[in-house]
C-alpha cells in the first residue's frame, strides 16, 4: 500500500481511525487550476537503468510492500502473475513542450519518458522491479481497474495460470487527468461529500495498492498469513454511456448479485459495502438506487460509506486501495464512516455511516466499484475463519 498516510496498510488504517483527512486545497497542478486533491509524499527514484513513471514508482513500493520476505523465502515466488491495473500510467511524463517540438523533445531526454507512457508499463515495472517472470496482464477499465485486476488475477489461479498473482492497481496525480475531469465538470473545489444531498463532484488522489492472491491450499500448504478470503467476484457493463452511469443501477444491482452467488452468501450475511461512492451527482444516486434493488428484502438496512472521502478518488487504484480497506474492516471490525457526510440521500434500505468508525464484528463484506464506460465489479471477502 502506498496513499497519501504513507507507506503501509497500517498507516492507512491508523490515519483513517483517526478521522484524518488527506484532502488539501492545491493550486500549481497546472497554470489556472484551484482545487482538492490527495497526494503521496516523497518516493524512492527507483532508478536501475529504466525511466519510471510515477505511477511506475508507486506500483513498484507497494509491490515491495506487498510481498514482503516471500521473495526471498519461497522457491517458486519468481513464477508468480502479475496483474496491475492504471489509467493515467506514465501520462504524467508526457510534457505540454511535446506539442511545440516534438523532435526536440524527443532528443532532449524525451524518449525514456515516452516509453513509460504505455498502460502495460506498470505490470512490466513490477516484473522487473521484483523478478517475476511469470505472466504479466495489464488492465485499464477506467474507475473500476484496480478491482477489475483483483478478480482477473483470482481468475487466473483458478485456472492455475500461477502459484501466486500480485494485483492491483497504481496511478499518480497528471494535470492531463485534472484538467478533463474539470471540463467534465465532475471536481469538487472544495473536499468531496459523498453521498450527500448536497454533493458538488470527486477530488482525485494518488496511490497504488497490491495484494499477493493465492489459493487457500496453497496458501495453507507454504505456511501464510491469511489476511481474508475472496469468496465471490462479479464483472459487468452497463453498455450505456461513455462517461454517465446508469442511472436506474441494474448492471451494478446485477454485478453485486452475481458476487454474492459466487460467494454463497445471502444480502443478509453482507455487513458492510465500501462503496464507489465519488461524490459526483450521477455516481451517487446511480449507486443508492443499485444498492437498494441488490438488498432489497434485507431483514436491516445496508451499512456503506465512501472511503474516497479521505483521500479521493485514486482512478485504476481506486479499487485496489478500497478492496485493502474492506479487507482492513473485515480483520479488525471498523467500519469507516463517510466523512462530511451531513446530509445523507434519502434511502430507508441503506444505513449510510456517517460520524464515528463503528465498530462491530464483520465476518463478510464487500467492495464495490464503478468506471466510464460502465465497467462494474464487485468482490466480496471474508475472514479466513468464514
Amino acid at each position: 500500500m502506498v496513499s497519501p498516510y504513507g507507506v503501509g496498510l497500517s498507516r492507512l488504517h491508523a490515519g483513517m481511525l483517526a478521522g484524518q483527512c488527506c484532502l488539501e486545497p492545491v493550486s500549481e497542478l497546472y497554470p489556472g487550476f484551484q482545487g482538492t486533491v490527495a497526494a503521496v509524499g516523497s518516493l524512492p527514484l527507483l532508478h536501475d537503468g529504466h525511466h519510471y513513471s510515477r505511477s511506475d514508482r508507486l506500483a513498484m513500493v507497494a509491490a515491495r510492500d506487498a510481498v514482503g520476505e516471500i521473495a526471498d523465502s519461497y522457491p517458486t515466488f519468481h513464477e508468480s502473475g502479475i496483474v496491475m491495473a492504471s489509467t493515467v500510467a506514465g501520462l504524467t511524463e508526457i510534457d505540454p513542450e511535446i506539442a511545440q517540438g516534438p523532435a526536440a523533445w524527443y532528443r532532449h531526454g524525451g524518449l525514456s519518458r515516452a516509453a513509460s507512457y504505455s498502460v502495460s508499463r506498470v505490470s512490466a515495472s513490477v516484473g522487473e522491479h521484483l523478478g517475476i517472470q511469470g505472466p504479466a496482464c495489464a488492465v485499464s477499465v477506467a474507475c473500476a481497474s484496480g478491482a477489475l485486476a483483483i478478480a482477473l488475477a483470482a481468475n487466473m489461479l483458478l485456472d492455475e495460470a500461477a502459484p501466486m498473482v500480485l494485483a492491483g492497481g497504481s496511478d499518480a496525480l497528471c494535470p492531463f487527468t485534472l484538467s478533463g475531469f474539470n471540463s467534465l465538470q465532475a471536481l469538487d473545489r472544495d473536499p468531496c461529500r459523498p453521498f450527500d444531498q448536497d454533493r458538488k463532484g470527486l477530488n482525485l488522489g494518488e496511490g497504488a495498492a497490491v495484494l499477493v492472491l493465492e489459493t487457500l491450499a496453497h496458501a495453507t500448504q507454504r505456511g501464510a498469513r491469511v489476511l481474508a478470503v475472496l469468496r465471490g467476484w462479479a464483472m459487468t457493463n452497463d453498455a450505456s454511456h461513455p462517461t454517465a452511469p446508469q442511472k436506474d443501477g441494474i448492471e451494478l444491482a446485477a454485478c453485486i448479485h452475481r458476487a454474492m452467488e459466487m460467494a454463497e452468501c445471502s444480502i443478509d450475511e453482507i455487513g458492510y459495502v465500501n462503496a464507489h461512492g465519488t461524490g459526483t451527482p450521477l455516481n451517487d444516486i446511480a449507486e443508492t438506487h443499485a444498492y437498494e434493488r441488490a438488498f432489497h428484502g434485507r431483514s436491516q438496512p445496508i451499512p456503506v460509506s465512501s472511503t474516497k472521502s479521505y483521500f479521493g478518488h485514486c482512478l485504476g487504484a481506486a479499487g485496489a486501495l478500497e478492496a485493502a480497506i474492506t479487507i482492513t474492516s473485515v480483520r479488525t471490525g471498523s467500519l469507516f464512516p463517510t466523512l462530511r457526510l451531513n446530509n445523507p440521500i434519502e434511502s430507508s434500505k441503506i444505513d449510510w455511516l456517517h460520524g464515528e468508525v463503528r465498530r462491530q464484528p464483520l465476518p463478510v463484506a464487500m467492495s464495490v466499484s464503478a468506471g466510464f464506460g460502465g465497467s462494474n465489479v464487485a468482490l466480496v471477502f471474508g475472514s479466513h475463519s468464514a
